[in-house]
């Protein structure tokens, strides 16, 4: 558990340099603003494409084998990138976060690692404990790129983007240490129940909405924030001190959010998570200071990891042992592909109504994640597994 957290860290640094630099390189090379953000969304489809493949990879061959995999696409998004910098080449770039989105999708994987090799009444802590390796990450990425972005004139970032590339290799390194079990023949034979069968579960259901708004909000509000800061005329160190500080407050709260979850239940720590959500866009409305984007992106932070760790949660209740790597990758499937409608769409709002277009539009998937929650707790009845 103490190496998959490490690589939490190192590999979540490679997604934050992605956050960090990915509009405003975009804003360079986009041969139409309004593409500025397009970098960052092809990020996100790369998550969802990759999800479901990197299930088959883990389910046929071990997570192990699919960690290692994800590890070489973490390697190929910094030395693409870097290319993309001396070409000048958008698509080239759009290219590269493809691979970073790959990588990032097995990442996320990982907290379903841990809690697999955990009792079930540990399941929960031991999901957070890797999750909070993040907060490493949310050092790590934004000060990478403060340090090296000007390293290799005229060429801005290629030096950031090949450190990238270093660190995915130091995490391949440590993955190979990785002890997991293997697939067994035993459940291999024993499929489980359908898969239609399963996602129709109510508490799946509200699992995979809530986890659905809590990332997509966040990479919504995440993806366009750097970039309105930008248009605002607040420096680029600003941007990534903001950018570090939301990433530490992502992560930060899996000390503890496991605990939670054990004690209070986890459709209440997704609740709370919506409303910290909520709180960040309210935050984002009142000003366009440097104190304002930072406190949006540090509540945006805390708001995600309770919602999006809680639902995690709520997921390990809907699969049996036979099921889960199916059921999993599909949730992520789920919420990744929301995410990218999301992505696309903040990009383009940002540049065509403003930053507080963006904010309000936050309130209408809260809404029905709370509607999803409210409904899903009086048929609680329906979401035990035997």
């Amino acid at each position: 558990m103490l190496r998959l957290a490490v690589v939490q860290a190192l590999a979540g640094a490679n997604a934050t340099v992605v956050y960090a630099t990915g509009a405003i390189v975009g804003n360079m090379l986009a041969p139409d603003k309004a593409l500025a953000t397009l970098p960052i969304s092809i990020f996100v489809v790369g998550m969802a494409a990759c999800t479901l493949p990197a299930g088959v990879i883990a389910q046929r061959h071990g997570r192990r084998a699919a960690f290692l995999t994800g590890a070489g696409c973490g390697v190929l998004v910094g030395l693409l990138a870097a290319l993309a910098m001396v070409l000048g080449s958008f698509w080239l770039f759009c290219l590269a976060t493809f691979f970073g989105g790959a990588y990032a999708a097995v990442v996320l994987s990982f907290r379903f690692a841990a809690a697999d090799c955990a009792p079930p009444e540990r399941r929960a802590r031991a999901l957070s404990a890797v999750m909070a390796g993040g907060v490493f990450a949310g050092v790590i990425g934004p000060q990478l790129v403060t340090f090296t972005m000007n390293l290799w004139p005229p060429h801005m970032f290629a030096a950031t983007f090949l450190a990238q590339a270093a660190v995915a290799v130091v995490s391949a390194f440590i993955l190979i240490g990785v002890r997991l079990p293997t697939p067994s023949a035993a459940t291999g034979a024993v499929r489980g129940r359908p898969l239609g069968l399963i996602v129709r579960q109510p508490r799946f259901v509200t699992a995979v909405v809530c986890g659905v708004v809590s990332y997509l909000l966040m990479n919504f509000l995440m993806t366009a924030a750097p970039l309105a800061m930008h248009m605002c005329g607040l420096s680029q160190e600003s941007s990534n001190l903001g950018l570090q500080w939301h990433v530490i407050a992502m992560y930060g709260p899996s000390f503890f959010t496991g605990r939670l979850i054990t004690r209070f239940g986890a459709t209440k720590v997704v609740l709370t998570g919506l409303a910290l959500i909520a709180a960040s866009a309210s935050v984002g409305l009142t000003g366009l200071d440097v104190a304002h984007f930072w406190l949006t992106l540090i509540l945006l932070g805390i708001g995600w990891n309770f919602g999006f760790v809680g639902a995690s949660a709520m997921v390990l209740e809907c699969h049996r042992p036979e099921e889960r790597a199916r059921v999993q990758s599909f949730n992520d499937f789920a919420v990744f592909g929301t995410m990218a409608f999301g992505s696309f769409l903040s990009g383009g709002l940002l540049n065509a109504y403003g930053w507080n277009t963006v904010l309000w539009l936050s309130f209408v998937p809260l809404g029905l994640a709370i509607i999803a929650l409210t409904v899903n707790s009086k048929f609680r009845n329906t979401q035990a597994v035997s």
